[in-house]
């Protein structure tokens, strides 16, 4: 199987999400991954996502990616469940929405398994998904 295309999506609306949430739907994060920078007003997740992309088009092996999802323009950063004395700790990432209460302003909710979450009070929403390369172990189970 040839290398995958990195991928680097750029969400600035609603709609943007959703298409980032798909391609991040059941990546895996450790929790020393989760970087919030808020001077900078920024996060950043390192991730292990899947390669939706090569699985959808009949790949027998699921394939994951490392990636890296960046937030800018952050007012505040909450977490829930999200144990950061244990770094090693690995979340999945079930989605990722965005609830536009105050436009362009609103809230971006990181939905992990069980019941952890990240809420990002945003200015306005700007997201990035940007591929960094293939899994250190090559191919790998989903």
């Amino acid at each position: 199987m040839p290398p995958p295309t990195p991928l680097k999506l750029i969400a600035l609306d609603a709609d943007d999400l959703a298409v980032i949430s798909a391609h991040v739907q059941d990546a895996r994060v450790q929790a020393c991954d989760i970087v919030w920078r808020q001077h900078d007003k920024r996060l950043v997740v390192g991730l292990n996502r899947l390669d939706w992309e090569q699985t959808l088009s009949g790949g027998t092996c699921s394939r994951r990616l490392i990636a890296a999802l960046r937030f800018d323009r952050v007012l505040a950063c909450k977490s829930r469940n999200i144990d950061l004395e244990a770094p090693e700790t690995t979340l999945e990432l079930l989605g990722i929405e965005f609830d536009a209460s105050d436009p362009p302003g609103g809230s971006a909710l990181l939905m992990f398994g069980h019941g952890a979450a990240l809420r990002l009070d945003v200015e306005c929403l700007e997201c990035e998904l940007t591929d960094l390369g293939g899994d250190d172990l090559g191919t790998a189970a989903g």
